[in-house]
């Protein structure tokens, strides 16, 4: 009679064969490190053609770079008394934080103030109501609200404070709308994260509601509530078309908040379609991208310092 027993050969080939579990594992890790590598390589390629193209105007047009980074005169196509082209993006780099910051500065409280209360004093309501709202106000598309400035913001600017209606003040507005359900998001997920015990523990020591949420809520969110408001700012520096159509376009130097200016952005969008590849005025707006994306790349480094500390304390 034939012996049907499995030999020690056939055992150690069994116990060696990958499982189609394990089989399907390396796919999966193939497949991950595939779009990383892919991630990596367009983010790589994005930053060397900026930086390439960005470089131009001081290696290629040897325009200095001081004196781009200082000058106030904007126009590169025209050279000034010394020869020198006049390509100085001091008033558009003065505009963009300006507009960054006072945007930032105004939409922080309303933002922090709607996150407490969707969280700690009122969180069925909140959810039922604001958040809703919220989510309906990341959704409106950036045209949307630039048209609305221009029809509303820009007029209300000119009647009240006087000047054209274009400038600071208006693209101010106009951001601080837009970045207020980002803002208001981000600092809702941080009370979020805030451990439930915090609140019971001071509650239990005789503190009142406000005073916890004053004392131990926020200070503990504090991080969150930090990195919220950079990606905030992060994104105001960066929005173009809103900006563009309520700030008024003229790369001066911005003494008030009423007089027209421009920003990194509403300078590239406006002129990136006029000029010939490789020319100066090309280069030199290419030069502008590259601040712009420098300045995102500090923007996304201060959120991780400020993850970091949050994660050590």
């Amino acid at each position: 009679m034939k012996n049907t027993q499995p030999t020690t050969a056939d055992l150690e080939r069994q116990l060696k064969r990958r499982s189609k579990a394990a089989k399907l594992e390396v796919w999966g890790r193939v497949v991950s490190f595939s779009a990383l590598i892919l991630i990596v390589a367009v983010v790589v390629a994005i930053i060397g053609f900026v930086a390439s193209k960005g470089i131009a105007t001081f290696t290629t047009n040897h325009v200095n770079l001081w004196d781009f980074l200082t000058g106030k005169d904007w126009n590169p196509g025209i050279k000034d008394a010394h020869g020198k082209p006049e390509a100085g993006a001091l008033s558009m780099i003065v505009g963009s934080f300006l507009i960054t910051i006072l945007s930032a500065l105004i939409a922080t409280p309303f933002a922090i103030g709607t996150a407490v209360f969707m969280n700690e004093i009122s969180p069925n309501r909140g959810a039922k109501i604001l958040q809703p709202v919220t989510e309906l106000l990341v959704g409106i598309p950036s045209v949307v609200y630039g048209f609305i400035g221009l029809s509303v913001v820009v007029p209300f600017t000119r009647n009240v404070f006087g000047g054209s209606g274009f400038g600071i003040l208006s693209g101010t507005c106009v951001l601080f709308v837009m970045i207020l359900p980002t803002v208001t998001s981000m600092s809702a997920d941080a009370l979020r994260s805030v451990p439930r015990y915090y609140r019971e523990a001071s509650l239990a020591l005789g503190a009142t509601q406000w005073q916890t949420i004053w004392k131990v809520v926020l200070r503990a969110a504090t991080p969150g509530l930090m990195t919220a408001v950079v990606f905030g700012m992060a994104r105001a520096f960066g929005e173009a078309l809103a900006v563009q159509m309520v700030i008024g376009n003229a790369a001066l130097m911005p003494h008030t908040l009423v007089d027209p200016a421009a920003t990194l952005t509403s300078v590239l969008t406006t002129g990136i379609g006029n000029t010939v590849m490789g020319s100066l005025q090309n280069n030199a707006l290419w030069s502008l991208a590259l601040v712009l994306l420098l300045m995102s790349l500090v923007f996304n480094l201060i959120v991780r310092l400020i993850g970091r500390k949050g994660r050590l304390h």
